[in-house]
């Protein structure tokens, strides 16, 4: 996992100047990849920076050298999460819509279904992000100086989603009949109250679970507020 998520957020350069910051930005992911580990395995209050650093193969010294504390690598670490799941949303997001703009008016709740389907069949291992979001959420609720930037960060994400939504539904002539933004918090909250339900009791595969849950109900709920989108007038 480690390798994938540095190479997925670490580019190239060239140039003294710029081999140093790609120096600086390869540290840094590799402190995020081991302290998504050890988070996830003993929260941020169950580990030290000593062990994060070495995890990573660096000294404190290193540590200090790109983060201030582990609660300033902890909101690096989250927002890095959320970017790196809403750029695998955009990658599935235009190839499972674009079949509802092959019909002609509103789609059948069929092939809604089929669409969500194809969408929600990417969805990674969640198990440890449901840990580590929780951290965060625990974290921001007991140090006010980390609460605006853990709102900052969670609508960030929230928006992003939301207008991804919005963006798909535009480009096969649908909206939905109510603000986005609010059916995109609906879903993410129900996401996250299958996925704690599902490792709370112990489930095997709590994806599949979950995936299955969400089918049995978003299909309906989307069909019921999508609506042809009205051409714009002249």
């Amino acid at each position: 996992m480690s390798k994938t998520r540095s190479a997925a957020t670490a580019g190239g350069a060239t140039g003294p100047g710029n081999r140093e910051t790609a120096r600086r930005a390869k540290t840094r992911e590799r402190l995020m990849d081991a302290a998504y580990e050890q988070f996830c395995e003993h929260g941020i209050n169950g580990i030290s920076i000593e062990a994060i650093a070495d995890a990573a193969g660096f000294t404190r010294g290193a540590f200090h050298s790109n983060f201030a504390s582990k609660e300033e690598l902890f909101v690096a670490l989250a927002e890095r999460e959320n970017r790196l799941r809403l750029e695998a949303l955009r990658e599935r997001f235009d190839v499972a819509v674009a079949p509802l703009g092959r019909t002609e008016g509103k789609p059948g709740p069929e092939l809604i279904e089929e669409a969500l389907a194809d969408l929600l069949a990417f969805l990674p291992e969640e198990r440890q992000w449901c840990l580590l979001n929780s951290e965060f959420r625990l974290l921001a609720m007991r140090e006010p100086q980390i609460a605006p930037r853990f709102l900052e960060s969670t609508r960030a994400f929230q928006q992003q989603l939301s207008d991804m939504i919005d963006a798909a539904l535009e480009s096969v002539g649908l909206r939905f009949a109510i603000d986005s933004m609010h059916l995109t918090r609906l879903l993410l909250a129900q996401f996250e109250s299958a996925m704690q339900d599902a490792i709370l009791s112990g489930d095997d595969d709590p994806v599949r679970t979950v995936r299955d849950y969400i089918m049995l109900t978003l299909p309906r709920l989307v069909h019921a507020l999508a609506e042809v989108r009205e051409p714009a007038k002249p």
